[in-house]
């Protein structure tokens, strides 16, 4: 081993028992590590937790809404299994399935909620979305057209105090006109089901009927609101919407996930970028108190230093020494930092409820938070990211001090020796 190292590595350790001052710079040095331990493991943590929050948030809107929609002029589209078919001729494009959207009063009783009809046709929806997979009462295809069943939202189903088997009352926005005047239209439902997506704001607002149940409240004859497509690749959902605008001929509306939830992800993203320049100010906090304790080490070892450079020590060993002593707190401060945040990152389903029972309160309210679980998507690059930038810090926290060693002169250094 060169003897910079072996130095630089001793002057870390700083096992000199007769000097106080050795142990507090040995002391120093250990908060260092610490410092940038916690620094990267918290930053690691948080990036994980954003990155499972962007993609949770993916997959539940996902699960409902559509990668791309095809919609027609005043929200009704005629000939819609002519848009299927020359939609699915685009590779990307996997299933189609048709839709009818609207609005409506669901009654039970004294109760009244809001909500969002969606007319679908079961067997073509599964397809496209994952709605059956969420069921926590009853199966999709128990929407049979004629029969005027409904699907209601766990917390819909829960403010209407509606079970399956119950029967609630819709109230269409479109009137009928009569002698008596305008009069609502309304047609009795039949719960057939109850889906939990885990977004509040689809199980709270969204209401699935059979399309020919929707055509006919609605009046639209055969046609319906648009088409959803699934894509094999949601994230060419762009290029797609793009292809298809040229491809189709006729008064359409499309548009991809990107555009109509756009929103939600981009404020994820920018989120997870302040986080991570607020969370990196912890690692440069740390890694400057390198600077100190360098200093302090200088400062210390001036006459070690002098006696280097009378025996042939060059300007650029003794540089060499305390850039060492100092990288090697950086490195062993990013590595506890990385294991610790990498374990933590993988058991967070685990250490959350364990806080949140102690602590006796939830974290993730559902009624404030569309996501009410922590998750966690700890990726390789994130970690990388991580552990290059606290390293290029620790090393960087290392210059002035291991120039300024360099420049001890010797004949004032052991002066009073």
């Amino acid at each position: 081993m060169k003897y910079e190292y072996l130095i630089g590595l001793r002057y870390t350790r700083a096992r000199n028992r007769a000097s106080g001052r050795n142990h507090f710079i040995s002391f120093i040095s250990l908060t260092s590590m610490a410092g940038i331990a916690l620094g990267v493991a918290a930053l690691i943590v948080v990036l994980s937790v954003m990155n499972g929050f962007q993609k949770e948030l993916r997959a539940r809107i996902l699960g409902v809404a559509s990668h791309v929609q095809i919609t027609g002029a005043d929200n009704r589209l005629a000939g819609w299994s002519a848009v299927v078919a020359a939609a699915q001729k685009h590779p990307q494009v996997e299933a189609a399935a048709p839709f009818v959207n609207a609005q409506a009063m669901l009654s039970v009783d004294s109760l009244v909620r809001g909500s969002v009809i969606r007319g679908i046709l079961p067997e073509e929806e599964a397809r496209v979305a994952d709605i059956g997979s969420h069921m926590v009462a009853g199966r999709l295809d128990a929407l049979k057209g004629g029969e005027f069943g409904i699907i209601l939202g766990s917390e819909l189903a829960r403010s209407l105090a509606v079970r399956p088997g119950g029967r609630v009352t819709l109230i269409a926005p479109q009137g009928l006109v009569t002698p008596a005047g305008l009069l609502p239209r309304l047609k009795q439902f039949t719960v057939v089901g109850i889906f939990e997506i885990g977004m509040y704001e689809y199980d709270s607002s969204l209401a699935l009927v059979h399309l020919q149940d929707a055509q006919r409240l609605y009046q639209l004859g055969e046609d319906v609101s648009g088409v959803r497509l699934k894509l094999a690749d949601l994230f060419q959902s762009r290029q797609v919407a793009r292809d298809l605008t040229t491809s189709l001929r006729g008064d359409f509306y499309i548009s991809d996930w990107t555009r109509s939830h756009a929103n939600f992800f981009r404020a994820v993203q920018i989120e997870k970028n302040v986080m991570f320049i607020i969370l990196m100010l912890i690692v440069a906090v740390a890694a400057f108190n390198i600077v100190s304790t360098l200093v302090m080490v200088v400062t210390d070892k001036q006459a070690d230093i002098a006696i280097l450079r009378t025996l042939g020590a060059t300007p650029g060993s003794i540089m060499q020494i305390f850039i060492v002593q100092g990288a090697l707190i950086g490195v062993i401060g990013t590595l506890t930092g990385i294991v610790g945040g990498v374990l933590l990152a993988l058991n967070v389903d685990v250490v959350v409820p364990f806080l949140e029972s102690i602590l006796g309160f939830k974290f993730l309210a559902k009624e404030v938070y569309y996501i009410t679980e922590l998750p966690s998507d700890l990726q390789r690059l994130d970690v990388l990211t991580v552990a290059l930038v606290s390293l290029v810090l620790s090393l960087l926290a290392t210059l002035y001090p291991s120039w300024r060693a360099s420049r001890v002169n010797p004949a004032e250094a052991l002066k009073y020796e």
